[in-house]
């Protein structure tokens, strides 16, 4: 029986490689990609995408630093 942690393990790496898909079509259509980065939007030129196994492997960033701005958040401007 598998436990949560391999559901959850599975789980991350499915989302990993749906991003890495996105963002790999994304760049060879040309198109920018918007992420999230240090606690902020950030928009990517195509060239600046990078590769999907960057992605895929989970090189970009951990998952605790992935967050959307909550509404407890303070307001950047």
């Amino acid at each position: 029986m598998a436990t949560e942690q391999d559901h959850e393990s599975k789980a991350l790496m499915a989302l990993r490689k749906a991003v890495a898909k996105a963002l790999e079509r994304k760049r060879r259509l040309g198109q920018y990609a918007v992420v999230w980065r240090d606690g902020q939007m950030v928009r990517l030129a195509p060239e600046q995408i990078g590769s999907a196994e960057a992605y895929e492997s989970g090189g970009s960033a951990p998952p605790s630093a992935v967050r959307e701005p909550g509404p407890d958040d303070e307001d950047p401007k």
